[in-house]
């Protein structure tokens, strides 16, 4: 005799309950499967209206919120509703009054990862933008993609959070699944990985573990910072390494630093991991953090003005991951109610994602440092070279970067138009000095603590 599927056991309970109470039920679920900024955006506009038998109905602002709800988390609905209502009820939208609409993945721009790579398609060279920022990055990545196992092998990606490593390292698997049809391409983050051998450990599946990871011709490991203080998995990455490299198979990695200043990396493996080519990816200038802005709304369907690209650019400086979610909660809002893409409009949609703005600016900075070193402002963005000078000038362009989060080329900009290597020559001998140099340091902190206040 079967049992009875939890929906027909709970299915009195459910059918007491108005639509909106189960519906609510099933936004409990989904606030621990999605980001808080996601949830507030796209789900809590939402309310369940009817209830027919065992389909519940819900309410959505406008097709813009159908869509996306379509693209992004058809999954993490179908979970939550299983979890919340059991296996028999199922979950519909509708816009306003109108008709019950099952919510479908949509083919137009697709990021569930595919079955056998976990590549998302959206992660592609075409859709990333190029510029002096990683336009060295990028170029490896297409030289790796075009002649895997052969350029470039192993090829390390690193930066800070949100300024593009996934997309380039999924860009490399996705070009090589359509060039190469039968090319065996794994993607994983470094944290999967280490919950996969720790599950084969306690089934005793190792040996299919192994041959997974060894049998591929392509493999993209991100975020291998992880490996901090696990042992047991490093030693696996660094045997899977030895082997895949000795048969000529592509390794790619990504990490949010050099390998060289991640703790307790095992040496043999960090060698290993920098034995090839090892490009790094510095954050957006001005210019492209427009350029992926306009990119990205256009992708969605929306023409946003130069004015408003600029005013979120100009807030959001450092990570293209911020500059993305700003978008889309501006796109949601302007959809919702029907308003024009306007700055006031995103000066509002933006007002508790924006960080804090400093007290400082870069003014500031440079009077602070001027008085400091006896040097006047127009010394430290000129010409001049004598010591006293020259230290200021790169305290400046040190200050520049770590309370303002310039890019490197506004730094030079602002410095009397100092290149990108001159400006990473500066950063680099203050942080050496700050290391060596206890007064030196103090002198540093100090300062910072005048400009902040």
């Amino acid at each position: 005799m079967s049992c009875p599927t939890r929906a027909a056991q709970d299915s009195g309970g459910h059918m007491s309950q108005g639509p909106d109470a189960l519906w609510h039920k099933v936004l409990e679920h989904l606030k621990g499967q999605v980001s808080a900024e996601a949830f507030e955006t796209w789900l809590a506009p939402t309310r369940g209206v009817e209830l027919q038998n065992d389909l519940l109905l819900v309410e959505v602002p406008n097709s813009f919120f159908l869509d996306w709800l379509g693209q992004y988390y058809v999954s993490a609905i179908d979970d939550a509703g299983r979890n919340a209502l059991g296996d028999g009820f199922k979950i519909a939208f509708r816009i306003g009054n109108g008709p019950a609409q099952p919510i479908v993945a949509s083919q137009r721009k697709r990021t569930t990862a595919t079955e056998n790579t976990r590549l998302r398609e959206r992660y592609t060279f075409q859709s990333y933008i190029v510029a002096e920022c990683n336009s060295f990055a990028c170029a490896a990545a297409r030289a790796v993609a075009e002649s895997p196992g052969n350029k470039y092998n192993p090829l390390l990606i690193y930066g800070g959070v949100g300024l593009g490593k996934t997309h380039l390292l999924q860009a490399i698997g996705n070009q090589l699944l359509q060039t190469r049809p039968g090319f065996k391409v794994y993607y994983t983050p470094a944290e999967s990985l280490f919950t996969e051998l720790i599950s084969a450990i306690e089934s005793g599946s190792t040996m299919d573990f192994k041959h997974k990871y060894r049998s591929q011709d392509l493999l993209l490991l991100d975020d291998v910072h992880y490996l901090v203080g696990k042992e047991s998995l490093q030693e696996e990455i660094f045997h899977l390494f030895n082997h895949l490299h000795g048969q000529g198979k592509q390794i790619v990695f990504t990490s949010d630093r050099p390998v060289r200043e991640i703790p307790t990396l095992q040496e043999r493996l960090s060698s290993r991991l920098a034995s090839g080519l090892v490009v790094d990816l510095q954050p957006p200038d001005l210019e492209t953090r427009v350029a992926i802005l306009k990119r990205n709304a256009a992708a969605e369907g929306f023409d946003l003005p130069q004015d408003v690209a600029l005013y979120i650019a100009t807030k959001i400086t450092s990570n293209v991951r911020a500059l993305e979610g700003c978008l889309i909660r501006i796109i949601a809002l302007a959809s919702m109610n029907g308003y024009k893409l306007t700055t006031e409009l995103a000066a509002k949609a933006l007002k508790d994602l924006l960080p804090q703005q400093p007290s400082i600016n870069r003014e500031t900075i440079i009077s602070q440092v001027s008085a400091c070193y006896g040097v006047s402002p127009a010394e430290i963005k000129g010409r001049a070279r004598t010591q006293r000078v020259t230290l200021a000038r790169q305290i400046t362009m040190y200050l520049y970067r770590n309370l303002l989060e310039l890019s490197l080329k506004e730094i030079g900009g602002l410095i009397g138009g100092k290149d990108h290597t001159t400006v990473m020559h500066s950063l680099s001998k203050i942080e050496d000095l700050r290391k060596t140099d206890s007064d030196f340091d103090e002198r540093i902190k100090q300062l910072i603590v005048g400009i902040t206040g």
